[in-house]
Parts: structure tokens; sequence; C-alpha cells
């Protein structure tokens, strides 16, 4: 009888203890989605402008989309560093808007302008140096001719975007999250307009083919740049923090601090998108048909992946505010939440992929019978890379959220560049498998970033070493 009796109250405490636990998950998922839900939306309106890109293009044939492929890529491969620099910016105005230093928020709104600007600087020559010898890259000469002239129009447009980024960054951190999701979405149909009107000629417009898709995603980002800058100063919140032109303020120290903590995240994308982007090069060596269904699979792909980064941003904050309350219990609670929220979204997105490949394809070229099978078959694999992909960059959120960058920059850069690419050519050309093969390469960079990545989020969360984790953040304060 007292054995029942014991067993009863363990029950009920074990019962008691999963309610406990499953009600602290049920919350931290809410407020991880709530906190990432606008910030998916803005990252997918992002995608969705190289998306109708590639789409509107794609019409005009395969060596066009190939081109459009192959130039996005690498442009994308050089302002992902700027952009995961100025990343920055948000969490230093919120740490200044905490402290109540309106002061400090007005030099952070000047420092994140100069700063885009020396960003634009070195990524606008590299990326004109680059459109000025594409030949390197060894692709058929009708795609490196229009590949050239994409590429500087592109390259002009980086001023604009890197000025609507620094100040997306300083709307956000002050708390204003939404207003760059409706620009966005207004820069995207600005884009998909001037598509039509500039790369078919309708009204009367000049027939520019691919060269009236670059001066559209110029044009649309440059109307983005201004709507986000109007919004800061004419907004009544926002535009106490702006300092005025006139004001002389020293912005060199805080200049050097972004720099300092942002480019190991901008590295991080470098590494993951230069893969992507090597592969694009070397794809483009096999046959025009085969880097025009790369491309396919990389822009689909990228859609999905903006959720995942969505849920990453949001990690980063959650994990982050738990690091500062010094409590490892909802450090760990806000980490396994947002990987548990990304394995959920990214299964449903795999799904897709996998379960209306030929229907998506169709999207870009529904003409060309070749091109569809080899993009059916690149898209297969990237529907089951989904669960690989989104948790390597939820990890990457969790531990910038825990203040560890410069380890997962060694982890990345040996997964994608010394596992998946080398894997990737290997069963590409020595195994004859050709797209495919690179694509099964790239599955397998992405798995072993997931698993080093997981494992360093638990390691250092660990019993044996949460404590030194709480020392290096009181350092880095202190600091």
């Amino acid at each position: 009888m007292v054995g029942l009796v014991w067993q009863w109250v363990l029950l009920k405490s074990y019962n008691s203890k999963l309610g406990i636990l499953l009600e602290s998950y049920k919350k931290e998922l809410n407020s991880t989605l709530k906190l990432c839900l606008p910030i998916i939306v803005a990252q997918v309106g992002s995608v969705l402008m190289g998306v109708s890109n590639s789409v509107m293009v794609g019409k005009l044939g395969s060596a066009a989309l190939a081109a459009a492929g192959v130039t996005n890529a690498i442009y994308i491969l050089f302002v992902v560093v700027g952009m995961g620099t100025l990343s920055t910016i948000a969490p230093m105005v919120a740490t200044a808007i905490g402290a109540n230093d309106r002061e400090k928020c007005g030099i952070l709104f000047r420092t994140s302008i100069e700063v885009a600007f020396l960003l634009t600087l070195v990524l606008t020559a590299c990326l004109f140096i680059i459109a000025e010898n594409f030949e390197i890259f060894g692709h058929p000469e009708e795609v490196t001719a229009i590949s050239k002239n994409y590429l500087r129009i592109l390259s002009v447009s980086t001023f604009p975007f890197m000025i609507f980024i620094a100040a997306k960054q300083f709307s956000d951190g002050l708390s204003y999250t939404k207003p760059a999701v409706f620009i966005t979405i207004i820069g995207v149909l600005v884009n998909v307009f001037l598509n039509w009107l500039l790369i078919y000629g309708h009204w009367n417009c000049p027939k520019l083919g691919i060269m009236g898709s670059g001066i559209a995603t110029m044009s649309a980002r440059a109307v983005m740049a201004f709507l986000m800058l109007g919004f800061i100063i004419s907004n009544r919140d926002l535009r106490k923090y702006v300092p005025k032109f006139s004001d002389n303020i020293n912005t060199m120290k805080y200049i050097k601090r972004v720099f300092k903590v942002g480019i190991p995240s901008g590295l991080q994308l470098f590494f993951e998108i230069g893969a992507f982007t090597a592969a694009a090069i070397v794809v483009g060596r096999i046959g025009i048909e085969e880097s025009a269904a790369h491309q396919i699979g990389i822009t689909l792909a990228a859609i999905a992946t903006m959720i995942a980064t969505g849920i990453s941003v949001a990690a980063s904050i959650r994990v982050g505010n738990a690091l500062g309350q010094k409590d490892i219990h909802k450090v760990k609670l806000a980490g396994n939440s947002a990987l548990i929220l990304a394995v959920a979204c990214m299964i449903i997105t795999g799904t897709i992929l996998i379960g209306f490949t030929e229907d998506l394809v169709k999207l870009f070229n529904n003409t060309d019978t070749e091109l569809i099978k080899v993009a059916v078959s690149v898209l297969l694999i990237a529907g089951f890379f989904q669960l690989s992909d989104g948790i390597q960059v939820v990890s990457l959120g969790i531990l910038r959220g825990v203040a560890d960058v410069n380890v997962p920059t060694i982890y990345t850069l040996v997964a994608y560049w010394g596992v998946g690419l080398p894997v990737g050519y290997l069963l590409g050309f020595y195994y004859n498998m050709g797209v495919v093969g690179i694509w099964l390469g790239l599955l397998i960079g992405l798995s072993s970033s997931a698993i080093l990545l997981v494992a360093r989020f638990y390691r250092i969360t660990s019993e044996a070493n949460y404590k030194k984790l709480f020392d290096v953040v009181n350092i880095e304060q202190q600091g």
C-alpha cells in the first residue's frame, strides 16, 4: 500500500514538473515567434526582390538566367559582409536606450551612416574589379558579356542598400521594427513594376533585358533608403535622437567597435554564401542549363533560409536577454525553443520543395525541358538540406546571443570550404554526377556546420563551462 502511494506521489511530481517545463517552452516559443515574425517578413521581402528578378529575367532564356544567377551570387557574397557588420548597430542602440543615453543614440545613428559609406567604398571597388575581370570564371562568352554589365549596375546600388540597412538597424534598436517591413514590401513592388517596364519594354520604355532588371533593383533600393531615412527624420519619437549636421561628433571609437564586433558575423555569412557562390561558378563550367538550374535551386532555397534567419535574429535577442540576467536555464530554454521552432519550420519548407518541385521550377521556365529536368533534381536536394540549413543558421544566432562569434566563424569555414565544396567537387567531376554531385556536397557541408554549431552551444552552456561564459560577458561589459 505504501509502495502504491509513493508511486502515485512520484507520478504526480513528474507530471507537475513536466507540465511546468512544457508551459515554459510554450511561453518561450510564443515569445520567439512573436519577435521573429516581422523580421521574417522583412527578410523574405528582401529575397523576393532577387526572386522577382530571376523569375522575370528567366523569360529571356537560359543564358540570361544563368548570368543573373552567377552575378547575383557574387554580388550578395560581398554585400553580406556589409550587412553582417552593420548588424551590430541595433544591439548597441538598444543598450544605449536602456541606459537612457540619448546622446549615444545620436552618435550611433551618425556612426551607422558613416560605416555604411565606408563599406560602400570598399564593396563597390571590389565588385567593379570583379566585373572587369569576369572572364576568369571561365563561363561561356554569352554569359560573361551579360554578367559584366549587370554586375556594374548592381554595384552602383550598393550605396542606397547599405544606407537602408544602417537606418533599419538604428530603427530596430529603438524597437521600431515594423516600418522596415512595409518599406521592404514597397521596394519589392517598385522593383517588380520597373522590371516589367524595363526588361520587356512596356509603355514605350526601352527594352533593356537584364540591364533593365539591374536598373530596377538600383531604383528600388534608392526608394527604400529614402523612405527609411524619411521615417526616422519625420517620426517624432525617433528624430530627437538624430544629431544635426552641424554638430561636431567624434564617431571614430564607435566605428572601430562596429567593425571589431561586426566583421566576424559578416565573415560567417561570407563563408556560407561564398560556398554557394563558388558552387555557382563551378556549375557554370558544366553548362548553361546546369547553371540556370543551380540558380533556380538557390533562389527558392534562399526564401526558406530567410525564415530560419528571422528565427536566428530573434533567438540571439532572447538568448542575449537571458544571458544578461545570468540565468543559464533561460539561456538553454531560449536556445532550445529556437531550435525546435527552426526544425518545425524547415520540415514544412522542405516538404513543400520536395512535394512541388516541378511546379516550382516551371515558375522560372516552363519551356526548356532539359533545364526543368536538371532543376528538379537540384530542388529535391535543396528540400532535403532545409533541416540542416535551418539548424545551422539558428545555431549561429544562438551563439551570437551568448557573445560567441570567433569559434563559430572557424566552424563555418571548415564545414563549407573544408568539407562541402571539396566533397561536391569530387562528386560532381570525378564521379561524373555534375550539378547533383555539387549540391550533395553542399548538403554534407551544411549538415557538418549544423552538428558543429549545436554541439558548441551545448558545450559552452554545460554545467562545467557556463560560469566561464558569464565571466567573459562581464569582462566585455566592463571593457
